[in-house]
C-alpha cells in the first residue's frame, strides 16, 4: 500500500500546436490516469466534477481491496467495480484487504461441524464501517456521471462513518 499522487482526471494533455486557453476542455488524448479515467472522457466529454468523483471512487475501492483497476484480471468488461459488486456485501471478507482489518478478528468453525472450513467474523461495527466505505466507492464510480454521488454527500457519509467508528472505539476501552 504505497501512496501515489493522483490527478483525479484534472490533468490534460494538449497538442503542442493548439492554443491553450481557459476555455479548453477537450484534447486529442486521454485526460487522466488509465484505470481512474471516467468512461465519458473516452467519448470526448468535457471535464466535470463528476469525473473527479469517479476517480475518487476507484481510489477508495483500490484502498479497500488492495487491487489496482489495471490488474490483468480486469478485462473484457470485468473491472474493479464489477468485482466488488459481485461479492459485496455477502462476501465482504473475500474482497477487503486483510491489511486494513483489525487484529481482533476471531476464527470460528462453521456450524456444519466441518473443521476444515474456518471462517472469520468481523465485529458488526467494523462490518458497518467497511460496508459504508464500499458503498461510497461504488456510488462514486457509477458508469453514468449523473448517477454518481456528489462530493458533499461523500463528505457527509465519511464524517458519519468517522463519528460512528470513534464512538465504537471509545466504548471498547
Amino acid at each position: 500500500m504505497v501512496a501515489h499522487l493522483s490527478d483525479f482526471g484534472l490533468t490534460r494533455l494538449l497538442p503542442i500546436d493548439e492554443v491553450i486557453s481557459n476555455e479548453q476542455n477537450s484534447t486529442i488524448r486521454i485526460k487522466g490516469t488509465i484505470g481512474y479515467v471516467p468512461p465519458e472522457y473516452g467519448m470526448g466529454s468535457k471535464l466535470l466534477v463528476q469525473g473527479n468523483m469517479y476517480s475518487f471512487g476507484i481510489l477508495v475501492l483500490e484502498m479497500l481491496t488492495k487491487r489496482r483497476p489495471t490488474e490483468a484480471m480486469f478485462k473484457d468488461g470485468y473491472n474493479l467495480q464489477t468485482y466488488v459488486k459481485i461479492l459485496f456485501p455477502n462476501k465482504l471478507l473475500e474482497i477487503v484487504s486483510p491489511t486494513i482489518l483489525p487484529r481482533e478478528l476471531e476464527h470460528i468453525v462453521l456450524a456444519s461441524g466441518d473443521s476444515s472450513k474456518n471462517m472469520m467474523q468481523i465485529h458488526p461495527n467494523i462490518d458497518k464501517c467497511l460496508g459504508s466505505l464500499f458503498e461510497i466507492g461504488l456510488a462514486c464510480s457509477m458508469e453514468s456521471p449523473h448517477e454518481r454521488t456528489s462530493a458533499i454527500e461523500v463528505i457527509r457519509e465519511l464524517n458519519s462513518i468517522k463519528s460512528y467508528f470513534l464512538l465504537w472505539n471509545q466504548n471498547r476501552v
